[in-house]
């Protein structure tokens, strides 16, 4: 059952991932179906609505945690994904993805959420105490010359995210590309990515994001601990990969 948005024009402190914005002249949001990411539910609603300057109808994915689940984020939100002339095709074209397609979206809007909102205070502890550890490792009690010589928070983050995409890279890589076709088909339930189509790139990122989410890869803060010892590894595997040189 769908039910039409209040909007509410009062100040939030934390704007609600169920609220379009502005310029919106009619909205509404359904439920759509339930997720499992790491153990905790997640409920998917599309949201569709209709600006008051042009009349085009707009799609998106809200996704809320279950109540009383101990997460960092309750509520996020896809990209406006769809931009049709009426909300019947908008709901359409949303219902056409298939639960693989949500799951990644879901991925990709806690992902993008987190960057945003920046590192977590325990996440900043830990990588005060690793800097102190390490420090202490080299027999420094300057704390400052480990810290000047290691990449900020927000740069390995990002360093990080390149490492896990590069593993997807070099996975794709090794299979045989009829393999890699049946394994995309598998992961659309069938369907085949058109590349004329407007939805290819939703479609090829959700492809990489089911796979990224299969890899056996490590979590952040065992990752930047290895990268931290052995630098110049990953930046040599990094230059083979990206100039296709042979692969270990």
């Amino acid at each position: 059952m769908g039910s039409t948005i209040q909007r509410d024009d009062t100040k939030r402190a934390r704007p609600s991932a169920f609220d379009p914005g502005e310029g919106v002249s009619r909205s509404r949001c359904r439920s759509f179906l339930f997720l499992e990411r790491g153990g905790v539910r997640w409920t998917a609603f599309i949201v569709t609505y209709q600006r008051s300057d042009d009349g085009y109808w707009r799609g998106y994915f809200a996704f809320r945690c279950a109540p009383g689940a101990d997460a960092d984020l309750l509520e996020v939100r896809t990209a406006d994904l769809f931009v049709e002339e009426t909300e019947r095709e908008v709901d359409e074209r949303a219902r056409g993805l298939g639960r693989p397609l949500v799951a990644g979206l879901l991925d990709s809007a806690v992902d993008t959420a987190e960057r945003r909102r920046g590192p977590t205070p325990d996440v900043q502890r830990w990588f005060r105490d690793m800097l102190a550890r390490r420090a202490g490792e080299r027999g420094s009690a300057d704390e400052r010359m480990v810290t000047e010589s290691t990449p900020s928070l927000s740069a390995l983050r990002e360093l990080y995210e390149s490492y896990r995409l590069d593993q997807v890279a070099h996975w794709i890589a090794l299979l045989d590309a009829d393999d890699f076709r049946e394994f995309v088909e598998i992961r659309l339930d069938g369907r085949r990515i058109d590349f004329h189509s407007r939805d290819r790139l939703q479609l090829a990122m959700s492809v990489v994001q089911d796979i990224e989410r299969r890899l056996p890869l490590p979590p952040f803060e065992v990752w930047v601990e290895d990268y931290l010892a052995h630098t110049e590894e990953y930046r040599r595997y990094a230059r083979a990969l990206h100039h296709e040189s042979e692969l270990p």
